[in-house]
C-alpha cells in the first residue's frame, strides 16, 4: 500500500500530461521507423523518425524530410493521426473512449483532464471534453469540404486525392500543425482566396482555444456576456493579425521574391495569411527564405507570442503577453493592482505569466547560442528555427534538413517543451507546483532598476 501511495503521489496531473505526450511521440517514432512508412521502402532512421513524430505530436510542422515525397500513404496517415492526438491531447481521446464504452471517469482522470485543458474548475471537465470533440469534428469537417472543393477546382479530381488533400490539410490547419502533402506548402496558392481563407480561419479558431470557442457558442457571440479570458484572447488575436498584416504588406510589397509579383488582391491575401500562420500554424504562401530581414523579425515576434491557452497552438500565448503588458503598465503608474476590464488579475496569474515569459526567453536564447556553436548556419536562420520550434509553428528558412544530428535532437526537444509548456515541464521534473513553498521568510527590500 505505501508503494501504491508513493506511486500515486508521483503521478501528478502535470507529470501524466507531459508523459502522455512523450508516450505518443515514442509510439509514433516506432511506427514511422517501419520501412512501409516511407515512399522508398527504406527505414528513415531513428533521428528522422523521432524528429517527425515529435513535430507531428507537438503540432509544429518542422520537417527533415519532405512530407509529400518521402512518406508513403501509411506514413502520411500515421502523421495525420499523430497530429490529431497531439492537437487535442491523449486524455481527450482516452476520455472519449471511456464515454463510448460506458466507463466511469474517475477523480484522478478528471484532474489530469483539468491540467491538460487548462480548465479553471474541476466541475464540468467531462462535458468540456465532449464539447471539444464536437467543435473539432465540426470545424475539421467544414474545412475538409471547402478544401476538397478548392483542390478539386485547382488540381482536378484525380482519384480521391482532392478529398485526401482536403482532409489532411483541414486537420493540420485546425490543429495548427503546418504539415502539408502538396510538396511546397501553399506557395502554389498565394492568391487563391478559398484555400487561404479556409486554412487561415481554421488556424485562427484552432488557436483561439476551446474555452473561447465554447464561450462564443454558449453566449451566441454576445460580447457583454463573454468571460474576461475570451475578451482578452479575441482582442489580442485581432490586434496581432491586423498589425501583422499591415507590417508584412508594407515591408514586402516591393520584394520581388515574395509579394512583388502579386496583384493587389494577392498582396493583401498573402500578407494576411503570413500574419495568421506564424501564430503557430506553419503554412506559408510565400518563400520564407526570401523575406526581408525586417519581416523576419516581425515573423519571429509573432511566432514567439503564438496562439492562446487551451487550444492547439503554442508560444508564450496571447494572454501571457496581455497580463505581463498590463503588469508593466501598472508598475510604471505605481498601481498596486493589475486591472483589466474592471477586473483585478490575481497575483498568482501574474507570477505565472512572468515566469512563462522569462523561461521562454531563456530557452530560446540558450538554444540559439548552442546551435551557433554546433551548426554552420546564419544566426538569423537559427534564431528563426528555434523560435519556430518553441512556438510549435513549423515555419523555416530552409535550414531544418541541414541540421546536424545534435541540432535535430535539440530542435525536437524545444518542440516538446513548446507543446507541454516550460512551466509544466519544470513542475513535472521537480515535482514542485503551486503548493511547493510552505515556508515564508522575513521580508527585506532590495534596490532594482
Amino acid at each position: 500500500m505505501p508503494s501504491q501511495s508513493r506511486g500515486r503521489a508521483w503521478a501528478t496531473p502535470t507529470r501524466v500530461v507531459v508523459l502522455s505526450f512523450g508516450a505518443v511521440i515514442a509510439m509514433g517514432t516506432l511506427l514511422l521507423l517501419i520501412p512501409a512508412s516511407t515512399a522508398d521502402g527504406v527505414s528513415p532512421g531513428i533521428v528522422d523518425a523521432l524528429f517527425t513524430a515529435t513535430s507531428a505530436v507537438c503540432v509544429t510542422g518542422l520537417v527533415v524530410r519532405n512530407t509529400a515525397a518521402s512518406w508513403s500513404l501509411l506514413g502520411k496517415v500515421i502523421i495525420l493521426v499523430l497530429i490529431q492526438i497531439g492537437g487535442l491531447g491523449l486524455m481527450t481521446f482516452s476520455t472519449a473512449h471511456a464515454l463510448v464504452v460506458g466507463r466511469r471517469i474517475g477523480l484522478r482522470e478528471r484532474l489530469v483532464i483539468q491540467e491538460q485543458t487548462g480548465q479553471w474548475r474541476l466541475a464540468g471537465v467531462v462535458s468540456l471534453i465532449k464539447s471539444i470533440i464536437l467543435v473539432t469534428v465540426g470545424f475539421e469537417l467544414v474545412g475538409t469540404l471547402l478544401l476538397t472543393l478548392a483542390f478539386w477546382l485547382t488540381r482536378g479530381p484525380v482519384g480521391s486525392s482532392a478529398l485526401w488533400n482536403g482532409l489532411f490539410h483541414s486537420v493540420s490547419a485546425f490543429c495548427n500543425a503546418g504539415f502539408d502533402i502538396l510538396g511546397n506548402s501553399l506557395m502554389d496558392y498565394p492568391s487563391n482566396a478559398l484555400v487561404n481563407l479556409t486554412i487561415g480561419f481554421l488556424i485562427i479558431f484552432g488557436g483561439l482555444g476551446f474555452h473561447v470557442i465554447i464561450d462564443l457558442i454558449a453566449h451566441r457571440c454576445k460580447w457583454s456576456e463573454l468571460s474576461l479570458h475570451s475578451k482578452i484572447v479575441i482582442k489580442m488575436t485581432a490586434a496581432l493579425i491586423v498589425l501583422g498584416t499591415l507590417a508584412v504588406l508594407v515591408l514586402e510589397a516591393g520584394n520581388q521574391g515574395t509579394l512583388g509579383p502579386l496583384d493587389l488582391k494577392g498582396k493583401i491575401l498573402a500578407s494576411w495569411f503570413q500574419a495568421v500562420s506564424p501564430r503557430t500554424a506553419g503554412f506559408n504562401s510565400v518563400a520564407m527564405d526570401r523575406l526581408l530581414p525586417s519581416t523576419v523579425v516581425v515573423t519571429i515576434i509573432l511566432m514567439f507570442i503564438g496562439a492562446s491557452p487551451g487550444g492547439t497552438g503554442g508560444g508564450v500565448k496571447t494572454t501571457t503577453l496581455a497580463v505581463v503588458s498590463r503588469y508593466v503598465v501598472a508598475t510604471v503608474r505605481g498601481e498596486q493592482d493589475v486591472n483589466v476590464g474592471n477586473r483585478r488579475i490575481p497575483a498568482e496569474v501574474i507570477s505565472k505569466a512572468v515566469a512563462i515569459l522569462l523561461l521562454a526567453v531563456t530557452l530560446v536564447v540558450a538554444a540559439t547560442l548552442v546551435l551557433t556553436c554546433t551548426e554552420s548556419l546564419p544566426f538569423i536562420d537559427l534564431l528563426f528555427e528555434v523560435v519556430s520550434a518553441f512556438g510549435t509553428v513549423g515555419l523555416t528558412r530552409g535550414v531544418t534538413p541541414s541540421l546536424s544530428t545534435f541540432g535535430k535532437l535539440l530542435i525536437a526537444f524545444i518542440m516538446f517543451v513548446g507543446r507541454v509548456g516550460p512551466v509544466s515541464l519544470v513542475i513535472a521534473l521537480t515535482g514542485k507546483g503551486a503548493s511547493g513553498g510552505k515556508i515564508r521568510y522575513p521580508e527585506e527590500k532590495i534596490t532594482v532598476g
